[in-house]
């Protein structure tokens, strides 16, 4: 699994936008200045984050963009799979493509399901006010990092 610039850009527009607070809107320029990323690229991806319903825009004057929710009811997983599709670690647990017909006889199979499972469960045990918080991500598997 390799999150693409674009998730990652997708997570930079919606931290952006919790810092910002839920009353004002931060237009896409601010965003692309302060993030040291393309406007036009930030345009492809806010257009996702709009039409998934997680942010909401306003043109003219003052206008810009904001989040819907509150930073807690965003999971980085929701935000990462919108962008990304899909977070398997292995092409077979892509729901998108095809079963593998050797599915019944794969032996390591049942490592690559609970990557998976790991996977999506920490991304989705994560917010984005988590994020925000800066060092109070959780770390679930902490213990096994030494």
């Amino acid at each position: 699994m390799l999150i693409s610039t674009k998730g990652r850009y997708a997570l930079h527009i919606m931290v952006e936008l919790a810092q910002n607070g839920a009353q004002s809107y931060m237009s896409l320029p601010v965003i692309a200045e302060r993030q040291e990323i393309s406007e036009k690229y930030l345009e492809s991806i806010i257009s996702v984050l709009v039409k998934a319903g997680l942010v909401e825009g306003v043109r003219g004057k003052g206008g810009g963009y904001r989040l819907r929710r509150p930073p807690e009811d965003y999971s980085v997983g929701e935000i990462i799979r919108l962008t990304e599709g899909t977070l398997a670690p292995v092409s077979c647990l892509d729901d998108r493509k095809g079963c593998c017909m050797r599915k019944s006889l794969c032996k390591s199979l049942p490592i690559w399901e609970k990557l998976d499972r790991v996977i999506n469960d920490y991304l989705d045990g994560v917010s984005l006010a988590d994020v925000v918080a800066e060092g109070a991500v959780p770390t679930p598997y902490a213990e096994h990092e030494n």
